[in-house]
């Protein structure tokens, strides 16, 4: 892989490592979802750190997988290049037979604001990236979708849902419910179950890149590269749903 500008560098980390997690998961066969999944978040991630150790030598990198020890490493928070990445987003879905809701993800934060990113969606054959921004479909008027949790959809989104006139779709992946909302599967996007930064760098690189609204669910903006990689909660939609969800929302929580 020769030296490529930070956009397309991400496209071609995240599309790699997603050949890399569909060998895997050919290899390892679905027998036993625990193997699958470490061999997946393992190889991946081995994957990434190298390639960008290599080609991004100066640049920190913040991972899902990476030790305790290398997320506190103070030299991350005064770096002004932070690779943020998820190896496999949706490690569930990865195991399960047949799904292909899960994905691989790459950002590099810049500065305080995120400045290139991609979104590998391997088993749909598919990368989603700031090099090449799609362009989500203008939002027809009426009843609308929102992406949530196969497992654990906050109590709080269906009441949203009645409020808003929406329509609930379990999507595996945080990345996948964003993807979602940028191919036209659904319309929004709303978590408060709690997330990480590398569940969402990746896929919120993307959707700024496509003009789609990102915040908290108060409506404040999402920032990356905290001392504390917790990011809670997130709303991401078409823009002209974004001011009655943050007011439903905000209905909902008085």
């Amino acid at each position: 892989m020769t030296i490529r500008d930070d956009h397309a560098l991400a496209a071609d980390l995240a599309e790699e490592a997603g050949r890399r997690l569909l060998e895997i998961r050919e290899r390892e066969g679905f027998g036993d979802a625990a193997v699958l999944r470490a061999a997946g978040d393992r190889g991946a991630h081995l994957y990434l750190m190298e390639a960008l150790g290599r080609l991004r030598p100066s640049d920190s990198v913040l991972s899902e997988e990476s030790s305790r020890e290398d997320r506190l490493d103070p030299r991350r928070l005064s770096a002004d290049r932070v690779w943020i990445v998820d190896p496999l987003d949706g490690t569930r879905e990865f195991s399960e037979e047949g799904r292909s809701d899960w994905a691989v993800h790459v950002a590099l934060w810049e500065r305080g604001t995120l400045a290139a990113g991609a979104v590998a969606l391997p088993a749909q054959g598919r990368t989603l990236t700031t090099a090449d921004p799609p362009k989500p479909p203008p939002y027809a008027k009426g009843r609308f979708r929102i992406a949530v949790s196969r497992t654990r959809p906050p109590e709080f989104v269906q009441k949203l849902a009645y409020l808003v006139g929406a329509d609930l779709v379990p999507i595996g992946s945080a990345g996948a419910k964003i993807s979602a909302v940028l191919t036209g599967d659904v319309e929004a996007y709303v978590h408060a179950g709690g997330q990480y930064e590398w569940d969402s760098a990746a896929p919120v690189a993307v959707a700024q890149a496509a003009g789609v609204h990102t915040s908290r669910i108060d409506g404040t903006v999402l920032t990356y590269n905290q001392a504390d990689p917790s990011l809670p909660d997130i709303l991401v939609s078409l823009p002209e749903l974004a001011p009655s969800l943050l007011a439903g929302i905000r209905d909902l929580q008085r």
